[in-house]
């Protein structure tokens, strides 16, 4: 009784077998000759950064900073998109904002969160609204220098979740593939003072139906000449999207 006892607790601790190891091989470089390119071929705006004219910061607090008064701001400064534009609905819905009740709930513009993603121990305001009549949603990120409202990251797709991790923005976006969807990464840069996209690939979901496809290409800017994002783009990840 004793011995069996010893022996199975000598067993605990010895090293088991994990099978064979699969031989490592080196990467092949394709087209060696090929022509590096000059410049790149999307312009995905991971470094464009906007002061928001209009919005005071009192004592450099972005929790005092009204987010509806943002989300009005940035129609006011792009009435092209806003106005007769694609999402000439999402400023007449503005009308709806600080009412109750019913009325309140067609306010296009989401909660407000704020967490410390510049690293510079100060709370930094990420938000969100619906871009109308369609169905994307517009992720934005702002901090603040010298008592101004910068915008450090802007981006509208088919939105289906959106998380706060780290220094991290990450987005996913419905895939016209079943099971999968798109999740996109934006981490703050210190050296370029924004949010860069650093990562951009599908993952499997499981036994999704299908989605409708997001937009056609990623428009990180209101202001862009683009009208709006998509994740099924390239990026600059390595995921062959």
């Amino acid at each position: 009784m004793l011995a069996s006892v010893a022996v199975g607790c000598g067993d605990a601790g010895e090293l088991q077998g994990a099978g064979a190891t699969p031989t490592a091989i080196s990467p092949d470089k394709l087209w060696p000759d090929l022509t590096p390119a000059s410049r790149p071929a999307f312009d995905i705006g991971e470094v464009d950064t906007e002061v928001v004219k209009g919005i005071k910061v009192p004592g450099g607090d972005i929790r005092k900073v009204d987010p509806v008064a943002v989300v009005r701001e940035e129609i006011a400064a792009h009435p092209g998109d806003y106005g007769a534009g694609a999402y000439d609905e999402t400023a007449g819905r503005m009308a709806y904002c600080g009412r109750s009740g019913t009325a309140g709930s067609r306010c296009p513009v989401l909660k407000a969160y704020y967490r410390d993603l510049t690293g510079d121990g100060h709370d930094d305001l990420t938000l969100g609204f619906r871009q109308l009549p369609g169905n994307l949603t517009a992720v934005r990120v702002y901090t603040v220098r010298k008592d101004r409202l910068v915008q450090v990251m802007a981006y509208e797709d088919a939105v289906s979740g959106v998380e706060l991790a780290g220094r991290s923005v990450i987005i996913r976006a419905p895939s016209e593939v079943a099971g999968y969807e798109y999740r996109l990464q934006w981490t703050w840069d210190q050296q370029q003072r924004a949010m860069l996209l650093t990562h951009d690939e599908m993952l499997r979901t499981g036994g999704r139906s299908y989605s409708p496809r997001p937009s056609a290409s990623p428009t990180p800017a209101a202001s862009s000449s683009s009208s709006s994002s998509a994740s099924a783009s390239s990026s600059t990840s390595a995921s062959g999207r």
